[in-house]
């Protein structure tokens, strides 16, 4: 009978030149995947403060419209833009923003200031333009009221936060909630400019001793801000 012969030496170089083959096949697709989603997965900090124009909108008692006008303030803050597609970020960020209104309910010199922690968060889409980005986001916002006056000439009186005011206070509801919308450009140099409108969703009218508002106010705006990436 004849007898195979197998080189076990043969056959050990032989399984191993397949396995080396095999690590390095599976070294390159996990660098590839690797550097495709680091590509992608690249977090952004930004900068940003600019200009506010604010009105408050909404109905008196008698179901009239409010007549105001805008009142200027500012907004500054930081933000994260975490990659979640191919020219798509989700963007939340910590904002300081006054706002208010001007004239309240046409009385000259009558107005109302407030100042808000304001947490957005924002879907942004960033496709190349140029040797920049054009930058169109939208999203909800959450904000905290921490301080607040309404003035009257030389006279101030600070607002009362609370969902349930006493009838001799000033008082507005202390959380606020809305949606935002932006359009701007990214220069090449991490510097851009953006358009700003916001839309305020709840009414800011607090119960008056256990009773329900027939009052509606909301916050609302636009602005201009200026900002850097990192």
């Amino acid at each position: 009978m004849n007898h195979i012969y197998i080189d076990k030496n043969n056959s050990n170089s032989d399984k191993n030149r397949n396995g080396r083959r095999r690590l390095k096949f599976i070294f390159l697709v996990v660098l590839v995947v690797l550097t495709t989603k680091t590509a992608y997965m690249q977090v952004s900090f930004g900068v940003r403060g600019g200009l506010n124009l604010q009105n408050i909108n909404g109905e008196d008692e008698m179901g009239d419209k409010l007549k105001n006008k805008l009142k200027p303030g500012f907004h500054a803050g930081v933000d994260v833009a975490f990659p979640i597609a191919r020219d798509f970020y989700l963007q939340p960020g910590l904002f300081f923003s006054t706002k208010g209104a001007a004239d309240l309910n046409e009385i000259e010199d009558l107005n109302l200031n407030i100042s808000y922690l304001e947490l957005p968060i924002h879907l942004v889409y960033k496709p190349q333009l140029g040797t920049g980005k054009i930058i169109l986001g939208f999203g909800p916002y959450l904000a905290y009221g921490i301080a607040g006056k309404v003035k009257f000439n030389d006279e101030e009186e600070d607002i009362v936060f609370t969902n349930d005011a006493d009838a001799d206070e000033i008082a507005l509801k202390p959380f606020d909630a809305g949606a935002d919308i932006f359009f701007g450009y990214e220069f090449a140099f991490k510097f851009y400019a953006q358009i700003n409108a916001q839309l305020g969703l709840l009414n800011l009218e607090p119960d008056v001793e256990g009773e329900s508002q027939d009052a509606v106010s909301k916050n609302t705006g636009f602005g201009l801000s200026l900002g850097y990436r990192f």
